[in-house]
C-alpha cells in the first residue's frame, strides 16, 4: 500500500498527458486530411522540404538539406523560353522529401489520388533527386491542385533546372524558414491574422487546407510586431529588407527589433571582409547628427544566411 496515491497520481498524469497529445496532434491531422490541401499548402511544403524546425537532417538548424524554389523561364532541355514561366521545386540528390511526397494521404484523398496517378510522385527518388511542380487536375468536376513529379513526367532533373536558372530566380525558402524559426522571429511576429481589424491591415486569414504537410506552422503566440503572413505582398523590396535586418533603426527609428547583421557572415557579395565595427561607428555618427546619411548596408553573399531569411520573408504572400 506504500505510495499508492503516488502511483495512482502518476498513472492519471500519464493518461491526461497522452489524451492531451492525442487531442492536440492527432485529431487536427484528421481534420486537415478531410479538408484537402490547397495550392498554398503544396507550395509551402515543396518550398520548405522536410520539417523546418530541429531535425536530424539539420541538427544545428543551418538551413541544410533544403530544396530550392526556382522560377523557370526556359525549357531545361532545349533552353527555349517557356510560354508561361512557372515555379518548380528542385530537390538535389539526398534532399529529404516533404510529407506530401512520402505520405500522400496527408494531402487529402483527391489530391493524393491525382498526385499518385497523374503526378507520379511514387517514382521520385531521394537518392537521385527530383523536380516537382504544382499542377491541376479534375476530380468529380472539381479542379484541384496536386504535386507533379516533373522528373518522371518530363524527364527534367535537378541539374537540368539549375543549368538554365539564373541566381535571381532561385529562392531559398526552406533554408529561410529554418532561419525564421531558429532566430526566434515568431516570438514577436505572427503568421496568422485573427480579427476583422487584422484582415484590413494584414490581409485575409489562412484557410484550414493551407497547412497540410506544414511543420512547424510558425503561427506565433504573442504578437509584439506586425503579422507577416502577407508581408511579401505589402512590401516586396529586397533593399528595404536588407536595411531592416541589418539595423531596423535605418527604416523604423523607434523599432525594438534586434539587429541581425551577423546573418551576413564575414564577407559581402564581392568577397570583401565586412567591417562591422566601422559600420556601427559611422551609424552612430549619423544617429548623432554628425553625418548626413547613414553608411551603406553591405550587399550580402549569395550563400549567406540573411539571403535565405529574406527569400523566406518575401515568399509570404
Amino acid at each position: 500500500m506504500a505510495f499508492r496515491e503516488y502511483k495512482i497520481g502518476a498513472r492519471m498524469f500519464g493518461i491526461s498527458l497522452a489524451s492531451s497529445m492525442f487531442i492536440t496532434l492527432v485529431m487536427p491531422t484528421l481534420d486537415i486530411r478531410a479538408v484537402g490541401a490547397t495550392d498554398i499548402a503544396l507550395d509551402k511544403q515543396l518550398a520548405a522540404g522536410r520539417e523546418t524546425g530541429f531535425n536530424l537532417d539539420d541538427p544545428l538548424m543551418m538551413g541544410r538539406n533544403k530544396p530550392l524554389k526556382v522560377l523557370l523561364r526556359n525549357d531545361p532541355k532545349t533552353n527555349t523560353p517557356l510560354d508561361t514561366p512557372r515555379y518548380v521545386y528542385v530537390f538535389n540528390a539526398g534532399t529529404s522529401f516533404p510529407s506530401g511526397i512520402l505520405h500522400p494521404v496527408t494531402l487529402g484523398a483527391d489530391q493524393a489520388q491525382l498526385s499518385e496517378t497523374q503526378g507520379n510522385i511514387s517514382l521520385a527518388s531521394k537518392a537521385a533527386g527530383a523536380v516537382f511542380a504544382i499542377s491541376h487536375g479534375t476530380v468529380n468536376g472539381h479542379e484541384l491542385p496536386y504535386i507533379e513529379n516533373l522528373t518522371a513526367t518530363k524527364g527534367w532533373t535537378p541539374a537540368d533546372i539549375l543549368l538554365v536558372a539564373k541566381d535571381e530566380d532561385v529562392s531559398h525558402v526552406g533554408a529561410g524558414k529554418t532561419m525564421f524559426v531558429r532566430e526566434g522571429c515568431w516570438w514577436c511576429h505572427t503568421l496568422l491574422p485573427e480579427e476583422t481589424q487584422d484582415w484590413q491591415v494584414f490581409g485575409a486569414p489562412p484557410a484550414l487546407g493551407d497547412f497540410n504537410g506544414e511543420s512547424p506552422t510558425a503561427f506565433g503566440s504573442d504578437r509584439k510586431a506586425p503579422d507577416l503572413l502577407h508581408v511579401g505582398s505589402r512590401n516586396s523590396s529586397r533593399e528595404w529588407m536588407m536595411m531592416h535586418f541589418f539595423n531596423p533603426r535605418l527604416v523604423q527609428p523607434h523599432s525594438i527589433m534586434p539587429r541581425f547583421d551577423y546573418l551576413w557572415g564575414d564577407v559581402d557579395a564581392k568577397g570583401n571582409k565586412i567591417d562591422f565595427a566601422k559600420w556601427r561607428t559611422e551609424y552612430l555618427e549619423y544617429h548623432d547628427g554628425k553625418r548626413v546619411t547613414p553608411p551603406d548596408v553591405p550587399e550580402y553573399a549569395k550563400d549567406s544566411e540573411i539571403r535565405y531569411l529574406i527569400d523566406f520573408v518575401l515568399s509570404l504572400k
